[in-house]
């Protein structure tokens, strides 16, 4: 029951909100305390998210070939050429004297239910496969040789009819691989049989046909040449040279040039973009860092990582090691710098006149500062002992023992109010009764008066 000054003529629930809110400070400091925490928790994660990212990149930056960059052209377009990260300059022509095929046969035609019984597949390494379908008809021994996995795919073929108009059918046979090896012979008959020399031969049958003889890409290099060498491979892709590739579409006596060059644009480029990654993170972290002071009477405000012991390190960390020489070579050679203001900067025409003059040696400088950054963001990236992640822990269990302290304070004021509300009660109450008691007096005493009469 609220007796809001009935008696006293108090604003009682003005009074109680007035000194609830003088109890209530404390809470409100804490919950202040948890909005900033929440919001340098959110800052952290974001950053450490950026690092985790930024290891992947510094680990591909940090290969030994992390730079290579080729381009690669055909003087034909029967050839085509790709280079590896494992490619060096190269330049020579090449004769193409085969490409490769997939061996194919297709059967005699023969009437719907000339297909039943065991046939064997047997591979230009001897091995034999028995097939046998379910039923007798084109489809059935189609189905049961796609299904053997002996690396040959059939397909019915129609064929017309015979004399009586019924329909007649072919089986095009197909290996799955081009190549010598992909090479077969169908055989009606099991595998002994095959062996014994009494099973019959499909694609050597009357009325059956050898579409393409199975056999390997064939190329030449130095045509011509004391040092000719001739080159084969199952598929048209043939290796020419350490991550080098050419690929054959057609066979031609005409030589046909192929080039791989180094791309020293794309190269800067690859390097300019990691250092700018690094850059980009150190100007967050400056940018965080910042106290931007107030005039007089003003407030000061704080960056959110001002303060933050941990975020100044690892910037001190990063710029380390991308700056400090290794083996007595600065970065700055490649034109990695940082100026006296702590700012991270990439000339990309240093760098590609360095990789000019010295390749591996630039390849080298580069893997290594790379290799030191990833080190960096790995100690304060890593999901599990990261310096960083410690850190974003750290503040989270802050934050629980400060929601923990909010609900203390929740029941605490509660009751405060409680108190508050039964004390005006009381005081209401008491009041009226002294009111009360005060009428009686007054009336007993007038009845003692004396009239005038």
């Amino acid at each position: 029951m609220k007796l809001d000054g009935l008696v006293s003529g108090l604003k009682t629930e003005e009074l109680i909100k007035a000194l609830m809110d003088v109890s209530a400070i404390p809470k409100t400091l804490i919950t202040n305390k948890i909005t900033d925490r929440n919001s340098v928790i959110t800052n952290l994660q974001s950053l450490n998210k950026t690092l985790q990212e930024l290891v992947d990149k510094a680990k591909t930056a940090a290969g030994p070939s992390s730079l290579a960059s080729f381009t690669a052209s055909s003087s034909s377009e029967t050839v085509t050429i790709t280079a590896g990260s494992k490619a060096t300059a190269f330049s020579t022509a090449i004769v193409v004297d085969a490409v490769a095929t997939a061996h194919s046969v297709v059967t005699a035609a023969a009437g719907g239910t000339a297909w039943g019984g065991t046939f064997t597949l047997v591979g230009s390494d001897g091995e034999a496969v028995e097939v046998t379908p379910l039923g007798t008809g084109p489809q059935d021994l189609a189905k049961a040789i796609n299904a053997s996995k002996a690396g040959v795919s059939a397909t019915v073929v129609p064929a017309g009819t015979d004399a009586d108009g019924k329909p007649l059918s072919r089986i095009q046979l197909t290996s799955a691989e081009t190549g010598a090896a992909g090479a077969f012979t169908l055989h009606r008959g099991t595998a002994a049989e095959v062996t014994s020399g009494t099973a019959v031969d499909l694609g050597a049958a009357p009325g059956a046909a050898l579409l393409t003889q199975g056999a390997d890409a064939r190329i030449r290099l130095f045509a011509g040449t004391d040092a000719e060498q001739t080159l084969n491979s199952a598929s048209n892709t043939i290796t020419v040279g350490e991550g080098i590739e050419v690929t054959v579409t057609k066979a031609s006596a005409d030589p046909v040039t192929v080039t791989v060059a180094r791309d020293a644009k794309k190269q800067s480029s690859t390097a300019e973009a990691f250092v700018k990654e690094i850059a980009a993170l150190l100007v967050r972290i400056d940018n965080g860092s910042k106290a931007t002071i107030g005039e007089v009477g003003e407030t000061t405000t704080l960056g959110v990582f001002t303060g933050d012991s941990t975020v100044r390190n690892l910037r001190g960390a990063l710029a380390t090691a991308v700056q400090h020489p290794i083996d007595g070579i600065s970065p700055s050679t490649i034109g990695i710098t940082v100026s006296d203001k702590g700012v991270l900067s990439f000339d990309a025409e240093k760098f590609a006149a360095a990789l000019a003059e010295d390749p591996e040696g630039t390849q080298e400088l580069f893997s290594a500062v790379s290799a030191r950054v990833q080190d960096v963001t790995t100690q304060y990236s890593d999901k599990y002992d990261g310096l960083l992640t410690k850190r974003i822990t750290g503040q989270e269990d802050e934050v629980k023992t400060l929601k923990t302290q909010v609900e203390r304070w929740d029941i605490r004021l509660e009751q405060r109010r409680a108190t508050l509300e039964r004390t005006y009660a009381q005081l209401e109450v008491q009041l009226s009764k002294l009111q009360s008691q005060s009428s009686w007096l007054t009336s007993q005493l007038a009845g003692l008066t004396p009239s005038d009469s």
